[in-house]
């Protein structure tokens, strides 16, 4: 088990330290939240949107972000040329979810800076559930990032990544981003925890779905 944790643990320090490296993906991502929110404040002009609009634009950011940066969590290590010697170092298990943890802590922060922005830039947008909200950011980054980590693998080898990337995710993130930007307008007008649960047990088992298939697949994938 100890060795186990220690590979896992040495592919998520090694995504980590290149990212602190190069903040290719970070700068992006970052840059993409800013101009997108940014104009947004700029399109409403200091009129109050609706809850479910609201929802509906800051799924957008989340989604779009994760797109502009997350799809490389394959493609650099094929652009470096580093992937054989990761293959010889560690299991595809290991990797997987040594890129999957880095890609939920990584998407984690992002979404939440997005979120803040949102709510600082866009007036009139309280959050009237807090605990149902963040609980949703939690969730929805997790089934974003046990997606995006998957789809990343199969792309990282084709010729035209940047426009498959985003044909592939939509389809297999479309019921997260349904579900999603409804329980997130709940949480805005203030419904309580229950009245959202099956949204939630939903989601999460969505999540599971995708961690368990893709650890299936995942040999087959980095292997070919």
């Amino acid at each position: 088990m100890r060795y186990f944790l220690s590979k896992i643990y040495a592919v998520l320090y090694k995504e980590i330290y290149s990212e602190l490296r190069s903040r290719y993906a970070f700068s992006s991502m970052v840059l993409f939240i800013v101009i997108t929110i940014s104009t947004i404040s700029f399109t409403m002009a200091g009129d109050t949107i609706s809850n479910e609009l609201a929802s509906a634009l800051l799924w957008i950011v989340i989604f779009f972000g994760a797109m502009t940066g997350l799809s490389r969590t394959f493609v650099a290590e094929e652009e470096r040329g580093t992937s054989l010697l990761l293959k010889l170092s560690s299991k595809p298990i290991h990797v997987y979810i040594g890129k999957l943890l880095y890609t939920f802590i990584f998407g984690l922060l992002l979404n939440s800076l997005a979120v803040l922005l949102f709510q600082v830039f866009i007036s009139g947008i309280i959050v009237k559930n807090q605990l149902l909200f963040w609980t949703m950011i939690l969730i929805s980054s997790l089934g974003i990032s046990a997606c995006i980590t998957a789809i990343a693998a199969i792309i990282s080898k084709a010729h035209s990544k940047g426009s498959l990337f985003p044909v592939l995710s939509f389809p297999l993130l479309l019921p997260l981003t349904l579900l999603g930007c409804e329980t997130i307008s709940m949480a805005l007008y203030g419904a309580r925890f229950e009245d959202a649960f099956s949204n939630i047990i939903v989601l999460i088992s969505y999540s599971i779905v995708m961690i368990t298939v893709s650890i299936m697949v995942f040999e087959f994938i980095w292997n070919d």
